[in-house]
């Protein structure tokens, strides 16, 4: 019976360190940090991408189109729906201008709603060059409880119109707005493509966003590069310096201008935020040297790209000029190791 209880016993312990081992394998540890786990770690499921429809895509052409619209100045018939007319108004209540109830070269699509009820529409018959007053009134919900439901007199003053002229969609007009599509057709499909990427691109990123999330979450620090933290932070701190001399402004007195905190306050929060910064790119190299991802010239190039794209910059050259290189690389690298991430993580649906 001894000897039975004793295997057990040994079995337990056995499995016991099996399952302890398993875990250990799904995380790492460093002379600076320790990651609990990274591999398979359990996130809320993400909602694979919407299926392309054609509306989808007729909705984006519209946009190309109208986006490409020619403005035309019209000089020869009165306000339309739909116009976009440059006027000069005031606004007296019981025969006193009020505050805000005026203002000049003010651009407005008639039929947008940007004023009280009646005002666009009283717009509509006048040419370049009327000035008229129109009698309206405040709703009685209105914003500012000072004006609601009292009587206004506008005097407006038309001094241009204009319309939009959105062209069709033919042939030539795919020819002038794509580079690899030649007919109606192929711009369709084009554009479809493009649509079903970004949804891929939406879904891939939202994963990835919060796998890294719980990655980080299950991160510690024992030791940070103190000589890399605090050339960051300098460098931070340097930058408002220098913004408060250009404006004219103390440290102490920008700082609390532009952020609401003492220098005290303030530098704590940079130092923060730097060994924030540093203990994401210590967990992105840690995991690549371990699982060996590898940032070659052909994956930074490509990640550069994606980098510019995501944050609206023109092209890679341009990002070149706003960032340094170890920068970028430390971007580049964290792009591939989250991306690995993404595809090495368990996602459960919501209870």
């Amino acid at each position: 019976m001894k000897r039975r209880l004793a295997a057990a016993a040994a079995g337990v312990m056995l499995f016991s360190m099996i399952l302890s081992g398993c875990q250990a394998s799904k995380g790492l540890e460093t002379d600076s940090l320790k990651i609990t786990q990274y591999k398979d770690v359990e996130v809320e499921q993400v909602s694979k991408p919407e299926e392309v429809t054609d509306e989808n895509v007729d909705n984006m052409i519209q946009a190309v189109l109208e986006s490409n619209s020619q403005v035309n100045e019209i000089t020869d018939r009165a306000v339309e729906n739909g116009d976009t007319v440059n006027i000069d108004f005031v606004g007296k209540i019981d025969g006193v201008e009020f505050e805000g109830g005026a203002g000049e070269d003010y651009p407005l699509t008639i039929g947008s709603g940007a004023f009280i009820e009646g005002f666009e529409d009283s717009v509509v018959g006048h040419k370049t060059g009327e000035t008229y007053d129109w009698n309206g009134a405040f709703p009685d919900n209105y914003g500012n409880a000072e004006y609601a439901g009292k009587d206004v007199v506008f005097t407006i003053t038309v001094n241009s119109i204009t319309e939009s002229q959105v062209p069709e969609l033919t042939d030539e007009f795919v020819k002038n707005v794509s580079e690899e599509s030649k007919t109606i057709d192929e711009y369709k499909k084009e554009i479809r493509k493009q649509l079903e990427k970004e949804n891929e691109t939406a879904y891939s990123d939202e994963l990835a966003s919060k796998v890294w999330e719980e990655v980080v979450n299950n991160t510690e620090v024992s030791k940070y590069p103190k000589e890399k933290v605090e050339k960051l932070s300098g460098d931070l701190i340097d930058s408002y310096k220098s913004a408060a001399d250009t404006s004219g402004m103390e440290y102490e007195e920008f700082l609390e201008v532009q952020t609401g905190m003492d220098v005290e306050t303030f530098e704590k929060r940079v130092d923060e935020v730097v060994k924030d910064r540093v203990k994401q790119n210590m967990i992105a190299e840690a995991i690549a040297k371990k699982e060996n991802i590898k940032l070659d010239d052909s994956a930074y190039e490509e990640q550069l790209e994606v980098i510019a794209q995501n944050n609206g910059i023109k092209d890679v050259e341009e990002l070149k000029k706003m960032a340094s290189e170890e920068e970028l690389k430390e971007m580049a690298l964290g792009n591939l190791v989250m991306e690995w991430l993404a595809e090495h993580c368990i996602q459960k649906a919501a209870e």
